[in-house]
This record gives structure tokens, C-alpha cells and sequence, in this order.
């Protein structure tokens, strides 16, 4: 659907959008010479210099082609360099873009590009280029052929010595020229034969190794030195950490120029290997919604591998919702908020992104909230990545968290969009209730689902509601409370799409259907489960067991392959 190459003189694009005046800056790409230059230091500040003298150069108003080339002494070398933009970006546009390209020197490619005599970087808006030696003239135009000889219509006279002289050279040239253009040209297409050759083998080598990812996609622009992270969150401080979890620790970080990131530090015993790891950095380096939160980069160095995310300020659902002073902070307008943002971010994942994902693990630890209090989903470190086509698939082991995980996935180890369909709706209902889905109601342990659908049926669904918000609108949380019955019905035909589920957010006109009793119904004071989760603990470990259901820290039961 899209495609853009970049030659010395030339560079083409074409895409199934909109691209003029649009700044793209992913997919990057980076080409360096291994040989390296005299003095880094001088050199880099040659190269600074340079660059922004001609990144204003080409980004003017007067430059309509929007390119700029030029030299600088570096010392005992020279420097030549070349700048470019697409034409159709304003002089803002192409300058910011150029900036974030040399900028891109310091943050990728384990310094394979710092103190070489030669690179490229490459972005679908700009690119640039640094040789110590020149590759161009002063225009960038193709020098124009000389003239062909003039042939006089007058006979000459014969001049025995100097003629013959003049007449072998003559044959000299007519036979030696055309020879060696032909060889020139022989040699040519063998290189451009071998470098397609070349080119087609890294293509297919890149794709036999991560699957359903663009061949042009390059991940190595999203890799940060682990000394630079190391170095933001001071070593990895105990006054840092934000929280652990199975998977590892997570650390609050400050770049060098201000911007605050989270670090998810996987643990040695994580289960993640290199290859996974790696799948799941292309995975999330392609979401881009305001409701999941994005990646900024990876760092995988020996054993260490990490994450690198925006940093959400305000934690997640559940240090809120089920915290006794925070909870007063949810009134009930921004818990409605956060249950849309939820579902959006759902739809966007199984529908509307480039890609088909489940996530198969949403729970309110998995929601961030940022400074608005707007939801951001998190941790895709279990997640599916599906054929458009593809309605379900079966995992080798079960994975998620009790209380959020689907029947037909406890069951069957079967998992479809509407696993994600269910664990929303137990969400829904926690976020209405403020309770988790396991409780204690007097003497008596129920599920969240058996509980709501009791009250549902009693027609007392308002006792569900969290007692401080029932000074607010019952109507939108009573609907609220039919969505997540809907959502948690057993039958996995029976529960409705995401965009369904957003649809009835929006539109309080849009009727709901009467919901069928829901999977896991626990009936009270018996304690006995529904078959469906006796088939589901029959696949537990008894270490696992202890944690179900008084599990304070809701561990996890981690599936790690690749997708």
C-alpha cells in the first residue's frame, strides 16, 4: 500500500494516503561507512556545524527543491554532506524533520554512525548524507556531455607523416572508447544485478524473522544505550521504582532533554527471550492511539532487556479504584470517561489499527490514567497478533489473570476478540462497583459477575453501584452495568463487538439486549464453582491455586510465545 526509495539524485514515494505536507519520520534507516575518522570530537562538531547550515538552507523558502549541500573542515578532513526534503513540506516542516534526523545520530545504532567518515540517515520526509570525500558538484545537476566534433565539408590535403599519424589515433579512439564504455557498462550491471541480489536476500531474511511486520520497518531507530537509560533513572534507584510485577520492575526516567519516561525492566526470569522480546517492540512500535500508551524505544544489552514508555503520571485504575482515599477522585464523569477510553482503545486494537491484537490480560493495573485522567491501555507482553481473516486461535498454556480471563479460554485454551470483550465487561463492572472481582460480602466469598447478575435480576442493581457515586446520573450507570452484563455473558456469540460496545456508550437511544446468565456464576455461602472453573483450576499448579482468589497483588499466569 506504500513505498518510498532514496537514490543519490532522486527520491520517489507512493502511498494508498494523503502524504503531501505530512511529516513521516518512521520507518528510519541508517547506512555507515565502518571506517572511522581521525578526531571524533572535531569531526562531530564539523558535522553540527554543517548540518545546521544546511538543514536552513534546504528548509528556506527559497530552496524549492528543498535540498542544500555544502563542505567543513574537520581538521585534517573535510567534510561534505548533503540535506533533503520532500518538496511539498513547509519551511517548519522540513527544518523539524532534519533536526530529529541528525538528532537520531545519538539515539540509534550502537554507534555505528558517530565518528564515521560516511553515513546515511534515511526517513520517508528527509534524509542526509556525510562523506570526506566530495560526491558531488556544486549543483547536484548531471554534467552535460561535451559537444560532438565538428566535421569540416572541405577536403583536406593529404600530409603523408602528420595524416597517418592522425588517422591512427582516429582508429585508436573509435575502437578503444566504445570497447571500454562497453566493459564500463558490463560492470555496471553486475553490480546493480548483485546489489538487488544483495537487497532481496536482507528482505527476505527480515521477514522470515518477524512475521506480519513491513519489510521496510526498521526498529533500530527505536533503541536507546542502556548507559542512557541506566543513566535516567539514576541507576535504577529504589526512589524511582514505580511498581514490580511478575514480569520485572518499573522505574520512572528523565531524559537528557527533560522528557520523563517509564522503564519496564523485565526480570532475568521473565520467560521473555530476544525473539519475543523484539516481536513485541514491532508490535507496539506500530499502535499509535491516544488510548494505549506508546513506546518510545527498547534497550536490549547482554541480559538486560527493557522498555521504554511515555511516562503516565498518574499510575493506574487500580491504585485509584480501590483505594479508600483516591477512590473519591473517580466521581463518576470521569469513571464513565475512563470506561470509554477503554473501550476505544479495545476497538482500535481488534479493528481499526493496521493489525489485528488481542491482549488477552486487561485489568485495571493494566489502565494508566495520564494527567486528564484519560485511560491508556498497558503491558501487551501477552498479547495475540491475529490474521485480519482470523477469528480465534488456541494458546498452548493459559494466560492472564483470574477473575478477567474469558470460559471458553479457561475451558479450551480457546481465545477470539471476544475474550478481550469479556474481561472489558468485568471492568466495567469493577470500575461501576469499585469492587474486584473476587469479594467478601459478610461471611460469603462471590465473583463480581454472580454478584451484579443476582442484583440484576432482584431488580436491585442499584445496590451494585459504588455508594459514593449514587448522588450521581444512576441511568448512565445502570446502562453501564447492562453493557458489562452483556459483555460477560458465557456464550461467546451472545456478547457483542467492541464497536458495539462503543456505539452503546454513545448513543443512550441504542437498545440493549436482555443479558443471559453469566460464565463462572458462583452461587453463595456454597463456595463451589461452575464446571467451567473447575476445568480451569484443573490446569493449576497448587503454587497458583494459593493465589486464587485471595491474591493480594493479582499475580499473573504468564504465557510468553511468539506471535
Amino acid at each position: 500500500m506504500g513505498a518510498f526509495g532514496v537514490y543519490p539524485l532522486c527520491m520517489i514515494r507512493y502511498s494508498n494516503r494523503s502524504i503531501f505536507g505530512v511529516v513521516d519520520e518512521q520507518p528510519s534507516f541508517y547506512q555507515a561507512n565502518p571506517q572511522n575518522v581521525l578526531d571524533v570530537t572535531l569531526f562531530n562538531q564539523a558535522l553540527q556545524t554543517l548540518f545546521a547550515r544546511l538543514g536552513a538552507k534546504a528548509a528556506s523558502g527559497d530552496s524549492l527543491k528543498k535540498f542544500a549541500t555544502g563542505n567543513q573542515n574537520a581538521g585534517d578532513e573535510t567534510v561534505y554532506a548533503i540535506v533533503q526534503c520532500t518538496p511539498d513540506l513547509s519551511e517548519g516542516q522540513c527544518s523539524s524533520c532534519l533536526l530529529n534526523l541528525f538528532r537520531m545520530m545519538t539515539n540509534c545504532c550502537d554507534g555505528e554512525v558517530q565518528g564515521k567518515i560516511g553515513a546515511k540517515l534515511i526517513r520517508p520526509s528527509c534524509n542526509l548524507r556525510w562523506e570526506i570525500g566530495q560526491f558531488f558538484n556544486g549543483t547536484l545537476e548531471i554534467l552535460p556531455s561535451p559537444p560532438p566534433p565538428q566535421i569540416s565539408s572541405r577536403p583536406s590535403l593529404p600530409a603523408p607523416a602528420q595524416g597517418t599519424k592522425s588517422n591512427t589515433a582516429r582508429i585508436i579512439v573509435i575502437t578503444v572508447v566504445p570497447a571500454v564504455g562497453a566493459v564500463i557498462l558490463v560492470i555496471c550491471v553486475c553490480l546493480f544485478i548483485r546489489t538487488r541480489k544483495q537487497r532481496e536476500k536482507e528482505r527476505i531474511e527480515t521477514c522470515s524473522t518477524f512475521e506480519a511486520v513491513d519489510e521496510i520497518e526498521s526498529a533500530e531507530s527505536l533503541q536507546f544505550a542502556f548507559s542512557t537509560i541506566r543513566d535516567a533513572t539514576e541507576d535504577f534507584s529504589e526512589k524511582n521504582k514505580l511498581g514490580q510485577g511478575g514480569f520485572g520492575a518499573v522505574y520512572k526516567g528523565m531524559l537528557a532533554d527533560g522528557q520523563a519516561i517509564a522503564v519496564k525492566k523485565l526480570s532475568s526470569n521473565s520467560g521473555q527471550g530476544e525473539v519475543e522480546f523484539k516481536n513485541e517492540v514491532r508490535l507496539l512500535a506500530k499502535l499509535h492511539h491516544r488510548n494505549l500508551v506508546r513506546l518510545l524505544g527498547f534497550c536490549l544489552e547482554g541480559t538486560e532487556k527493557l522498555l521504554i514508555y511515555e511516562f503516565v503520571p498518574n499510575s493506574s485504575l487500580d491504585q485509584f479504584i480501590h483505594d479508600p482515599n483516591k477512590r473519591f477522585i473517580l466521581d463518576w464523569d470521569k469513571r464513565y470517561k475512563i470506561i470509554e477510553g477503554i473501550a476505544r482503545g479495545i476497538l482500535y486494537l481488534h479493528q481499526d489499527s493496521q493489525l489485528r491484537i488481542i491482549h488477552r490480560d486487561l485489568k485495571p493495573s493494566n489502565i494508566l490514567l495520564d494527567g486528564n485522567m484519560n485511560a491508556k491501555i498497558s503491558d501487551f507482553g501477552m498479547a495475540k497478533l491475529m490474521k485480519t481473516d482470523q477469528t480465534h486461535d488456541a494458546a498452548s498454556r493459559i494466560a492472564g489473570t483470574f477473575g478477567y480471563i474469558a470460559p471458553e479460554y479457561a475451558r479450551q485454551r480457546q481465545f477470539s476478540v471476544k475474550s478481550d470483550v469479556f474481561s472489558f465487561g468485568v471492568l466495567v463492572l469493577e470500575i461501576v462497583s469499585g469492587q474486584k472481582p473476587s469479594f467478601r460480602d459478610g461471611d460469603d466469598i462471590e465473583h463480581l459477575m454472580s454478584h451484579a447478575w443476582r442484583r440484576w435480576r432482584e431488580g436491585a442493581a442499584l445496590d451494585l453501584i459504588d455508594p459514593i457515586l449514587r448522588n450521581d446520573s444512576t441511568a448512565a450507570m445502570m446502562r453501564c452495568i447492562h453493557i458489562g452484563l452483556l459483555c460477560v455473558q458465557e456464550n461467546v456469540a451472545d456478547r457483542p463487538t467492541m464497536a458495539s460496545v462503543v456505539l452503546m456508550l454513545s448513543n443512550s437511544s441504542f437498545t440493549l439486549q436482555i443479558p443471559s446468565k453469566p460464565a463462572f456464576f458462583i452461587s453463595r455461602r456454597t463456595y463451589q464453582p461452575a464446571s467451567s472453573l473447575i476445568s480451569y483450576t484443573s490446569r493449576m499448579t497448587q503454587s497458583q491455586l494459593e493465589t486464587v482468589p485471595p491474591s493480594k497483588n493479582e499475580i499473573s499466569i504468564t504465557e510468553l510465545d511468539p506471535r
